[in-house]
């Protein structure tokens, strides 16, 4: 009973708002490509300098970093092969004084 009380007095409000709302509605805003930040990806805009510019920055940025990895891989590569060396001279020191295979 309570709740049937409370949809009786809200609704005449209810309508009164749905119907002003109606009222104010305005149509959205068409908008061309490039107007909304997306990426563009065909068509005239595809081809300025701002565009050609941007992504030859970004591509430089890319081959840096990748570059900087490529160096780091060679250094520790450099240092694995020292590493290696060491073990080897170490071993055949060891196997020397215990009298095991001469060279």
């Amino acid at each position: 009973m309570y709740r049937q009380s409370l949809t009786q007095a809200v609704r005449p409000a209810l309508r009164y708002t749905l119907r002003s709302r109606a009222t104010f509605s305005t149509a959205t805003r068409a908008m061309a490509g490039g107007d909304t930040g997306a990426p563009r990806v065909g068509g005239q805009a595809s081809g300025d300098a701002f565009t050609k510019r941007e992504k030859a920055n970004e591509d430089y940025a890319i081959r840096m970093r990748e570059k900087e990895k490529l160096m780091e891989l060679k250094k520790k590569l450099q240092e694995q092969h020292e590493h290696l060396k060491k073990l080897e001279e170490h071993i055949d020191e060891i196997s020397k004084s215990q009298g095991g295979e001469q060279k």
